[in-house]
């Protein structure tokens, strides 16, 4: 006689009510996700900053140093990392390092005791193992984005509620230390913030080592050395690439003429801009803003 599998229907049930974590005026909107593979490494989405909403990053491949605010971070695969509005992240900091992440952009966040949106208090921390929540907060960007970049009717609504649940993840992740922090000397830490702050500040204006450390009333050679260990870049490289950052926001997210963006970002002329595009990004910038953006224009 024919033995005859048969297989038991499994049912989960929900035990806990579940907790509604954003009400009131706290209403997340998802303003985007986008997908860097390990190829695209060689055309990095470098040193920048978002003022009105937040990132987390998600690393689902590789392995990196990043500089993020005003530390070094050894990043690895099944790492998240948060950006509050106003954090300076280098994506992809160090000499032949690639990574692939999703990330995926909030707005509208209005956390308990915190910033406008703000996801994090600003002493947690920005890096934080994903653990056993890796594979579903991987699925769930995947979803999202494959909804999103293929158009489909309702693709917002469905991913709104895609994303509060990837947001109730990133929240419960964050509740974890992270040991990834690359140590740096206290009093050095200091200055270099000091020259950090200062370059961020005055980035668009024209810049030189010897007026950064005249401002800040320091040697040039001292300066330079201290903030080269803190960051991982010469004081100079640091100001390129924070121009250079700034201006694939704007070619992203605005209309604004190549020369116009050279021209804010302090450059006196449109041929240096774009070399220096091209040496930090791999591409010059009009060729990026053709490139960057699956689907229609705008992010």
């Amino acid at each position: 006689m024919e033995k005859v599998d048969r297989k038991l229907q499994v049912q989960c049930f929900v035990k806990h009510d579940a907790e509604n974590i954003f009400t009131g005026d706290n209403v997340p909107r998802l303003l985007y996700v986008s997908r860097q593979r390990l190829d695209a490494s060689r055309h990095p989405r470098i040193m920048h900053a978002h003022q009105e909403y937040t990132e987390v990053v998600l690393i689902t491949e590789g392995s990196s140093n990043y500089l993020i605010d005003d530390r070094q971070y050894a990043v690895r695969k099944g790492d998240l990392l948060v950006y509050n509005p106003g954090i300076v992240h280098d994506e992809v900091a160090g000499e032949g390092a690639e990574v692939e992440t999703w990330c995926v952009a909030i707005g509208g966040l209005r956390m308990p005791g915190l910033p406008k949106n703000a996801l994090l208090p600003a002493d947690r921390g920005c890096v934080f193992r994903a653990d056993v929540l890796f594979e579903e907060m991987n699925s769930l960007c995947n979803i999202m984005f494959q909804l999103l970049s293929g158009q489909y009717a309702g693709a917002a609504t469905y991913c709104h509620g895609l994303m509060l649940s990837f947001l109730s993840m990133a929240l419960a992740v964050s509740e974890h230390e992270d040991q990834s922090l690359i140590e740096s000397e206290e009093e050095d830490s200091v200055l270099g913030n000091r020259v950090k702050r200062y370059i961020d500040a005055h980035f668009r204006e024209p810049l030189t080592l010897q007026m950064i450390a005249d401002a800040l009333n320091v040697s040039t050679y001292y300066m330079a050395h201290v903030f080269k260990d803190m960051s991982g870049y010469a004081p100079m490289t640091y100001l390129q690439k924070r121009r250079v950052g700034e201006a694939q926001t704007l070619l992203i997210h605005t209309d604004q003429s190549i020369s116009d963006i050279a021209y804010s970002l302090g450059y006196d002329a449109q041929s240096h801009f774009n070399q220096q595009f091209s040496k930090h990004v791999g591409m010059p910038p009009g060729e990026f803003r053709k490139h960057y953006v699956v689907g229609k224009k705008g992010k």
